[in-house]
């Protein structure tokens, strides 16, 4: 009977009947549809707006996680390879130290000179001058420039240049000038700038 006379109360309704400021008056069904309308709305803006929300989170998580994927992969690889990384740190600084060991300290510099002196004489120059030029300061070392002239034929002079390769302690050679001052091929002079490192193991 009860929907009965509500379905009635809905056929006679007339939307202009309604009266905003008495809204208790209202047929209970217009209440009802109302009502279910505010929440249907409530609930679709409330999720509208909380799963743009958990969107923007998602969005950062999944950034979040490539970022810690690619730390992880890094951190395996090195973890993988940690014993080959200390055999290769092992092994640098063993040819570290066998480098260092090959620039003279202070008092290892007379000797060097010596050996140049020996290997100009040896392959038959003449030693004109052998000259220590001002220390240069570098990060990690110290350059001891010195200054040769010798003469002698070309073959000596390319046989001294191997020589000074040869020797035990760490030389480089720069500024090559050869010249023939009295126009003679076989008694040609060259000037030339060696250059040996000592390590500045007391000054950094």
């Amino acid at each position: 009977m009860a929907f009965e006379d509500t379905m009635r109360s809905l056929r006679e309704f007339d939307i202009n009947d309604l009266d905003f400021e008495n809204v208790g008056s209202w047929p209970f069904p217009i209440k009802l549809l109302i009502w279910v309308v505010i929440l249907v709305g409530t609930l679709a803006f409330g999720y509208y707006y909380h799963i743009e929300d958990l969107q923007v989170r998602l969005e950062s998580e999944r950034k979040s996680e490539e970022k810690l994927k690619k730390e992880f992969e890094k951190k395996a690889f090195q973890a993988a390879n940690l014993e080959a990384y200390r055999q290769q740190m092992r092994d640098m600084e063993e040819s570290f130290g066998a480098l260092v060991s090959q620039l003279p300290s202070d008092t290892e510099v007379p000797g060097l000179l010596e050996d140049i002196t020996n290997k100009g004489l040896l392959n038959g120059l003449n030693i004109g001058s052998i000259d220590l030029l001002p220390e240069r300061a570098r990060e990690f070392y110290v350059e001891l420039p010195i200054a040769i002239v010798a003469t002698g034929s070309y073959h000596d002079l390319g046989a001294f240049i191997s020589g000074m390769a040869a020797l035990p302690r760490i030389v480089t050679l720069h500024d090559f000038k050869i010249s023939a001052p009295k126009g003679d091929a076989n008694n040609l002079q060259m000037r030339i700038t060696a250059k040996t490192y000592r390590y500045r193991d007391d000054e950094v």
